[in-house]
């Protein structure tokens, strides 16, 4: 269905909204965990907030209770607003039972606002208060609370290398700034223009350029509520056709989905309104650039690999803004932002100078858009992010900067990988498997995959006595389904002996990765391994759980 709001009923969504959250007590400075899926009542619950001086948390509506609950507990939140259910691709999702679950061990919630998505009745509780009929009551005007520029805009959640996700503080005045800036120059958006972004507002893409750059700048912002393929793979196109949308915003790893459909999808539908196409989430591949750029741009519209971050607040390297007509690389984010100053590092925390080298990527001046701190672990935030090479915010990414000077994204430096352009730390999924009383040991790992740019496969150890390995790896997916979410369950899970790990005992997962990878001739330096004989242990397991998977 679609619902065409103009900035007027979007205010008064808002103001009524905000009046709403005041009447029950919500204050400048409080916590407010956002549950919901994209729709126009999800973003007005996100400007309610910010009109207020409230703090917003959007928690993807794909997050499981016990996320959801770890987040509003880490992050204090005074009340939650959602929906009785949400609708994904034609299937209802329960919301609101998730945050009866999760709101069950979280004492600083006073309130849950619950908005209606379908006509299905749920459950009410004492805490509960049906937004819309509140909203009815209330005053169409609230004046917006006045703000300084560093006060917290939102918190938003990611993951980081070790297992507990940590929450992202972005302020008022630079985040909106960056926001605005980035999307009017990476994307030429011109008044009058129809941005469509298809990304959740679970994530930071959301809250940045289909919420905050493109409503600052005035735009025509399109809500996305379904998946790529629902009703069919032709979803997007159809529509770019209703809408004449002129800049279209997604992720690489929608693009590799649709290009396995076919380009009859993508052609049944009129594209001529396209002018920018963007690519988003994690590095796109040149089979999917190529396929995004030819069959759904024509060869007319500008194609922008989009790098950026959760804690970055909005695009720090991308082909254009530049010279009109300048040169455009496939799978090249290549040009920093205004003020964006990217150097590469080597190992021994030295500036790389010179061109066609790679190191670990780091800015080495501040920025307005940049993330000011990890919520009630400021420590954690130096360490993540400026003491790894002092004088300089480190990205985690590594890149390589080509003969011309561009820069090329190669991948993360750490244990984080990336599914379906989520975000997620290895340490997450092993210490959800953790949890398990017969599997005392874990290794999670990346590997490249067709669809989602990365999967995660996972070495465990169990327990002698273990009979039913089968049971145990079925129990194991519906733990990580649990405790994270649906996307985080590893693709493959194969039980070994022992995992390979130095005399002190640290696992070295980049053996894991190379079995995986399949270059294990090239192993490189095992003389640290406690054991050596442990890696054609875990070569021959896993060429046999192949030869049984095929």
């Amino acid at each position: 269905t679609m619902l065409l709001l103009c900035h007027r009923e979007l205010l008064d969504l808002t103001c009524r909204l905000a009046n709403t959250l005041k009447k029950y007590g919500i204050q400048k400075g409080d916590k407010v965990a956002i549950y919901m899926s994209v729709s126009p009542l999800s973003v007005a619950a996100m400007l309610a907030c910010a009109r207020i001086g409230a703090v917003h948390t959007v928690v993807f509506a794909g997050f499981s209770a016990e996320s959801l609950a770890g987040r509003i507990m880490d992050s204090e939140c005074k009340a939650v607003i959602t929906y009785n259910q949400g609708v994904r691709g034609g299937r209802i999702i329960d919301l609101k039972t998730t945050v009866d679950e999760a709101v069950k061990n979280c004492p600083s919630i006073k309130h849950v606002f619950v908005a209606q998505r379908t006509d299905n009745k749920v459950q009410m509780g004492e805490r509960d208060i049906p937004l819309e009929e509140e909203m009815a009551k209330a005053a169409s005007v609230c004046t917006p609370e006045s703000m300084d520029s560093e006060d917290m805009l939102f918190m938003l959640y990611t993951s980081g290398s070790t297992g507990k996700p940590k929450g992202i503080v972005h302020t008022q005045a630079g985040y909106l700034l960056y926001a605005a800036l980035t999307h009017k120059y990476v994307f030429d958006y011109q008044q009058g223009d129809v941005f469509g972004c298809v990304a959740d507002i679970g994530w930071i893409t959301g809250h940045s350029y289909v919420v905050y750059g493109p409503l600052c700048n005035g735009a025509t912002s399109v809500l996305f509520e379904s998946t790529p393929v629902y009703p069919d793979p032709g979803r997007y196109w159809e529509v770019v056709q209703r809408l004449k949308i002129n800049q279209f915003y997604g992720a690489p790893t929608a693009i590799r989905l649709l290009l396995n459909y076919g380009e009859e999808w993508v052609k049944k539908y009129d594209r001529s309104s396209l002018k920018t196409l963007g690519s988003v989430g994690e590095p796109i591949n040149n089979e999917a650039w190529q396929w995004f750029y030819h069959v759904v741009g024509e060869g007319r519209c500008t194609l922008v690999d989009t790098w950026w971050q959760t804690e970055t607040g909005g695009i720090c390297i991308a082909p254009r803004p530049s010279e009109e007509k300048a040169e455009i690389l496939p799978a090249m984010a290549m040009r920093p932002f205004f003020g964006i100053v990217p150097v590469l590092m080597d190992e021994h925390g030295k500036v790389i100078e010179g061109n066609d080298v790679s190191g670990a990527l780091c800015i080495a001046q501040p920025w307005p858009g940049m993330a000011r701190t990890i919520y009630g672990d400021h420590q954690r935030f130096l360490d993540a992010y400026f003491n790894v090479y002092p004088g300089y915010y480190f990205t985690g990414d590594g890149a390589y900067r080509t003969e011309k000077g561009y820069y090329q994204i190669t991948g993360r430096m750490d244990d984080v990988i990336n599914i379906s352009g989520h975000r997620l730390g290895t340490a997450e999924i092993e210490d959800a498997m953790a949890d398990h009383p017969e599997v005392p040991e874990t290794a999670v790992i990346g590997y490249p995959h067709k669809i989602k740019g990365e999967g995660a496969f996972a070495f465990i150890v169990v327990k002698e006595q273990t009979t039913c390995v089968d049971r145990v790896k079925e129990e194991l997916k519906t733990i990580v389904a649990s405790k994270i979410a649906k996307y985080a369950v590893p693709d493959h899970i194969l039980v070994v002996k022992r995992l390979p790990k130095t005399r002190s005992g640290k696992i070295m997962r980049r053996l894991l990765k190379k079995v995986v990878t399949e270059q294990s001739n090239n192993m490189g330096d095992v003389t640290t391994l406690d054991d050596p004989s442990v890696v054609k242990e875990i070569l021959d397991a896993y060429e046999k759980y192949k030869k049984s998977s095929s």
